[in-house]
């Protein structure tokens, strides 16, 4: 108990610091661009507890999920058929590096032609942004899964569909987990991008709307909101990594009170 306070309390250090800071700053330094922090806090609580939270916040989350479960599926799939066939793996891998090299946010124009100027467009961008951390990571997995592990399968005859999910997926899922993890973060930043074209709601519109009308606290409680959706979206999936990767963490002996 005394560690995980203490664990806390670290945490806790420099973000309290640099917001007192931030605060003590914002209030003398009479800044157009910087309001006080206290104006910020105060258009926060007006605006997203819960004003426009049905209009802009909930829209934004639903195309980011949306997008980010076709990019974990897609990702899982196509990176374990990838991770399992040498063949296939060497004749996709062009491909692969093409298409991840593009970056996401160029092929928004192509998105709306193709899907117009909906939800679909955005989530097109989202999914397409996010799968590659997944699919690289699930290949890499699969093809560290280790070779006496499958002979050993094999030769007691394990049907295939058993060797996948308990073996292949287990064994590469700290992998597939690590990719998950950065694509939610790349998921967050497209959410934003993919919002500030062709857009009349969500938290990336707002940001962009609010600082084409000289609206910088406004603005600025936009920008502190997706601060927050990253970190709570970024702790909620180290908890569920914790207890879905429990069995990891034991093999590889961590401490956390170390």
């Amino acid at each position: 108990m005394i560690a995980r306070l203490r664990v806390l309390g670290l945490h806790l250090v420099v973000p309290v610091g640099a917001l007192l800071a931030f605060w003590a700053w914002s209030e003398r330094a009479d800044s157009f661009f910087f309001p006080p922090a206290s104006e910020i806090a105060r258009f926060f609580a007006d605006l997203w507890l819960f004003d426009r939270v049905p209009g802009d916040l909930l829209p934004s989350l639903g195309r980011m999920f949306t997008g980010y479960a076709i990019a974990v599926a897609a990702g899982v799939a196509a990176g374990t058929a990838l991770g399992l066939s040498r063949t296939l793996r060497t004749a996709a891998d062009p491909v692969v590096q093409f298409l991840r090299a593009l970056p996401p946010p160029a092929l928004i124009p192509f998105a709306l032609l193709l899907f117009g100027a909906g939800d679909a467009s955005k989530v097109f961008i989202i999914a397409l942004g996010t799968v590659w951390p997944i699919l690289l990571n699930t290949i890499d997995g699969v093809r560290g899964v280790e070779r006496g592990q499958l002979d050993a399968a094999r030769s007691y005859q394990v049907p295939v569909r058993a060797r996948l999910t308990r073996i292949i997926l287990p064994a590469a899922s700290p992998r597939i987990v690590a990719g998950m993890r950065t694509s939610l973060s790349i998921a967050i930043i497209l959410m934003v991008v993919s919002e500030m074209v062709a857009s009349d709601n969500g938290v990336g519109y707002f940001v962009l709307e609010s600082q084409r009308s000289f609206a910088i606290p406004e603005m600025w409680t936009g920008i502190v909101l997706l601060g927050l959706l990253g970190f709570l979206l970024n702790w909620l999936f180290q908890l569920v990594e914790a207890r879905v990767l429990f069995w990891h963490r034991g093999l590889k002996g961590t401490n956390d009170d170390a």
